[in-house]
């Protein structure tokens, strides 16, 4: 009796391998001992923007940016014999793109003398885990000093207040204007508190299975009566996405929040449009903090307009409490919006540049809705 494998059964094992590799959502390559790219999964080829038939045709040096310190890394892998892992390593350059920060994983491959196994994770997506973490701590800060505020100040705010409408019987026109100013004014400070006071309410989110495109379609229509009447908004929308896990009235505030700010930043620009878009992302889970339970957040919902974009200096606190671009702004919108997104357990980060900024939403699916429910058929890139 033999435990050799038929070959039958070898290529059934191999199929199998490839379709695990495709599944990955990172990208995967061998490299042989000649340096030539022997394998890449369908994410590599997204990546390097190039068929597995193409890159096979060429050394891994191709493909990456001169004196990168991927190479050295193979090296030493090789002469090791054991992985190394590597992190926040820039391969930008004009064939892969700006901005490309990756961790690096290389492995030899023991079967194969002299080959190694690269699997890249790109940095963007945890930088924006770590981003939101910022953020609930942020939002953690407002709701102390919230509470501080509402005790301390609205209380001698209203004793303020009706000092100065008794004075204001008395008083002559030129004082009665200074009156009312007082009452403008401490009207003004009370409101901001009460948006604040928003931050303090830690009670548990009521949340339901919702249909996000009725909750855009609201959104919509509040806004083309009002302040977005000018502007040209567009749907790009998924019919087949399941219902978000949220609550219906909290995503109606934020949504409306980041359509209004679209809004504003495309201003009276005779060509301003606003895009609407939803999506389906398998892939991203997140863990939760004190369990082993982990939560996916497959639904990518967006808010795209051709603005001026964000100033590059504001766009890695554009999330922080008093961070604003508007004049009168209080920077209180945008704070509460990653609060309440942070609330459902999702995640919101803004990518921006001229003419194109995009706020992009990510939230779990309803409980009830399983992947069946979205019928989503994952495929690899075109041969």
């Amino acid at each position: 009796m033999t435990n050799d494998a038929s070959p039958s059964s070898a290529h059934a094992g191999s199929a199998v391998a490839m379709a695990v590799l495709n599944a990955i959502q990172n990208p995967v390559v061998m490299v042989d001992d000649a340096g030539l790219v022997a394998f890449a999964n369908w994410e590599a080829e997204a990546f390097f923007g190039a068929s597995a038939s193409h890159l096979a045709r060429y050394k891994i040096s191709t493909f990456i940016p001169f004196g990168s310190p991927l190479l050295a890394l193979i090296d030493q892998v090789r002469e090791r014999r054991a992985p190394i892992n590597e992190y926040r390593v820039d391969l930008s350059s004009p064939r892969l793109g700006q901005d490309k920060l990756v961790d690096i994983y290389v492995a030899p491959v023991t079967s194969e003398p002299g080959s190694v196994v690269i699997v890249f994770q790109e940095r963007s997506m945890a930088d924006k885990i770590d981003r939101q973490l910022t953020h609930r701590a942020a939002a953690r800060s407002v709701t102390g000093l919230a509470s501080m505020l509402a005790h301390e100040i609205k209380n001698p705010l209203s004793g303020i207040r009706g000092a100065a409408q008794l004075l204001e019987h008395s008083a002559t026109d030129d004082d009665r204007a200074l009156t009312r100013l007082i009452c403008d004014e401490t009207d003004r400070i009370v409101s901001l508190v009460d948006r604040m006071e928003v931050f303090s309410d830690e009670r548990p989110v009521d949340r339901v299975p919702v249909n996000i495109h009725s909750v855009l379609d609201h959104v919509k229509a509040v806004a083309k009566a009002g302040f977005a009447r000018h502007i040209k908004i567009t749907e790009n929308y998924d019919p087949s996405l399941p219902s978000v896990y949220a609550n219906r009235d909290q995503l109606v505030q934020v949504f409306l929040n980041l359509v209004k700010n679209a809004a504003e930043a495309i201003g009276d620009r005779p060509d301003g449009e606003l895009v609407l878009t939803t999506a389906y992302r398998p892939g991203i889970r997140l863990s939760v903090a004190g369990t082993r339970e982990k939560i996916s957040l497959p639904l990518e919902f967006c808010v795209q307009d051709n603005g001026p974009g964000v100033p590059s200096d504001l766009l890695p606190h554009l999330f922080d409490p008093f961070i604003t671009t508007k004049t009168n702004g209080s920077g209180l919108g945008l704070a509460l919006v990653a609060k309440i997104i942070g609330d459902h357990g999702g995640i919101i980060e803004c990518d921006s540049q001229t003419n194109k900024t995009t706020f992009r939403v990510l939230m779990p699916a309803s409980k009830d809705a399983s992947l069946e429910d979205a019928t989503i058929t994952p495929t690899g890139p075109s041969r």
